[in-house]
């Protein structure tokens, strides 16, 4: 990673939120995560922050899956370039999650050098 990087981690398990936050933060290029726990609440913190360079989002959640998000992302002019890596432990999503546009996807659980590896692959 090329510079200090602001990460929105989406999911509805605090835990994970957690172990993704203690992983990225152990990268010294990484300044700030950011958290939410749906995909409404990670669209409303994409469209009021100007500093979010990827986000990482789990599909199977409350509220706004991670599937409508990124339909209701890759929709929108002005925040569809957005990088988005799926993380989730649903492998039969791989296909309909890249069809609707994420950058990635990584299986749960989630190995920290596999993080780094596809988050470098996106923003170098």
């Amino acid at each position: 990673m090329s510079k200090e990087l602001v990460i929105l981690a989406v999911d509805d398990d605090l835990i994970n939120l957690k172990l993704l936050k203690s992983m990225l933060m152990k990268n010294q290029d990484v300044k700030e995560v950011i958290e939410a726990k749906n995909g409404s609440d990670a669209i409303g913190q994409i469209k009021s922050r100007d500093d979010i360079d990827l986000v990482l989002l789990d599909i199977i959640m409350p509220v706004m899956n991670g599937l409508e998000m990124l339909k209701v992302v890759r929709s929108d002019d002005n925040i569809k370039q957005m990088p988005i890596i799926v993380l989730t432990t649903d492998e039969t999503k791989k296909t309909e999650a890249l069809e609707l546009g994420a950058n990635g996807f990584l299986m749960k659980p989630i190995r920290n050098n596999d993080l780094v590896e596809k988050i470098n692959s996106l923003i170098i």
